[in-house]
């Protein structure tokens, strides 16, 4: 039954209120998550907190704040919204974050929630520097493959300000989205978006740095798929039959792209047994994250035998 907006608007007054009773309608509705958030409680967060336009990791600070009427109506009928579509709640709001920093999205991409964004954070902010990674000063030449919204494309840019970067996808729409955050983030003139395969619109160009989150999933996993992965695009997660059938692509095109000093860092998912048994002859070097300690992995040029002219 479709709850009554303007007798709950009238009950609910503070955001407190309408946490808990988000809370109570995700668990009822038994929806899925993993797009940023993993329980009812943080997803409930997220969506009323961006809504609001506050900052999504305070909470508390804002809990018994009591709401305007219009902002009531507005948390009410997005409650009701990722109930009943069953949408991501960045979907609803139209931002999603990567290590804090925010970019629009729409379904036309997938929603960002990439590994490599908290490794890049880690390696380049930490206090020693990466032990890995190029020289951020050093990079001049870096590429998002399969960049979807740019949000990779776009944390390229901020961490490596001495670097032209390019930005691949096959799809016409995902990259119309990342032209709005490159935009959004004022990286115009620093990265360059391209149409196409893989390394197929680049043209021999070589980089300094190859990022790239390419889709990984394979079809048993796909078939198994709540409605709220159902709402994104499926070519931004199929992978072929085990998930890797972009990933040995790259593998294989990877060294006529990379100067001698550079490297790969690829986000896989969940086939490091798979790779590691049919590229024996590959030093990968798995990258621990919050969530996983392989799911992606950094290969250097050398490795892959690229060596100086």
């Amino acid at each position: 039954m479709t709850p009554d907006m303007t007798a709950l608007t009238t009950e609910l007054v503070t955001l407190r209120d309408y946490w808990r009773y988000a809370i109570s309608r995700f668990n009822a509705a038994n929806l899925s998550f993993g797009h940023g958030t993993t329980t009812a409680g943080d997803d409930a967060a997220f969506l009323l907190l961006d809504t609001l336009d506050l900052p999504i990791d305070a909470l508390d600070p804002f809990l018994d704040a009591r709401l305007l009427p219009a902002e009531r109506r507005l948390l009410a009928e997005r409650i009701e919204a990722r109930v009943t579509t069953r949408k991501p709640s960045a979907y609803l709001t139209g931002r999603a974050y990567i290590q804090g920093v925010r970019f629009l999205v729409d379904e036309r991409v997938i929603v960002p929630r990439s590994h490599i964004g908290e490794i890049l954070f880690r390696e380049y902010l930490g206090p020693n520097g990466s032990s890995f990674l190029p020289d951020q000063m050093m990079v001049e030449t870096a590429v998002d493959i399969c960049t979807g919204s740019g949000c990779l494309a776009v944390l390229a840019a901020k961490f490596f300000p001495n670097a032209a970067v390019d930005a691949v996808d096959l799809s016409a729409d995902a990259l119309e989205v990342a032209k709005l955050n490159l935009r959004e983030h004022e990286v115009e003139q620093q990265v360059s978006l391209h149409q196409g395969d893989l390394f197929q619109p680049l043209a021999g160009r070589k980089y300094d740095l190859i990022i790239t989150n390419p889709p990984y999933v394979d079809h048993d996993a796909m078939d198994g798929f709540p409605a709220e992965f159902r709402a994104e695009p499926s070519m931004a997660f199929d992978g072929g039959v085990d998930g890797l059938d972009l990933v040995r692509t790259l593998l294989a095109d990877a060294a006529n792209h990379l100067n001698p000093e550079g490297g790969m860092i690829c986000e896989i998912g969940s086939g490091r047994e798979i790779l590691e048994e049919e590229f024996p002859g590959l030093d990968f070097v798995w990258l621990e994250t919050e969530e996983s300690q392989d799911a992606v992995f950094w290969i250097s040029a050398e490795a892959l035998g690229v060596t100086a002219a």
